[in-house]
Order: C-alpha cells, then sequence, then structure tokens
C-alpha cells in the first residue's frame, strides 16, 4: 500500500496569489504570526483543523496548501 505525505508547505504561495500576508492570515485565523511563519518554513506541520479553516479564509482546498508525495 503506497503512504501519502506531506511534502512542502505552499501556504505562502497560496497567500500570494491572493494579495494577503502572514498578519492578515494570523488575524483572521487567531493562530499566531510565528506559527504561521513556522508552518510556511517547514518547522511545524499545520493540523488539519487548522488547514480545512484557512481553506476556508482562502478560498481553496485543504490539499492545496501543502505539496503531496507517494511513498
Amino acid at each position: 500500500m503506497q503512504k501519502l505525505t506531506r511534502g512542502k508547505c505552499l501556504l505562502k504561495e497560496e497567500l500570494r496569489s491572493h494579495g494577503r500576508t502572514q498578519s492578515w492570515l494570523a488575524r483572521r485565523t487567531g493562530y499566531s504570526r510565528q506559527q504561521i511563519s513556522n508552518w510556511i518554513a517547514g518547522r511545524d506541520k499545520m493540523s488539519f483543523e487548522a488547514a480545512v479553516l484557512i481553506s476556508r479564509i482562502l478560498e481553496c482546498k485543504a490539499e492545496d496548501l501543502y505539496e503531496w508525495e507517494l511513498a
């Protein structure tokens, strides 16, 4: 059976395509700007709940927030 894993976080690209900043997203979600920065830099992986919330705010799919790889 193949396993699906998260690769690079694409949140920075999604924010840029919507003309939004990390600070804007922090205000909208309640997550700190530092936490958002950690996701973007790959220091942390966002939870499923965070990904769904952000995807609703940015009007994209949660799976659009990461590159996905079959292992």
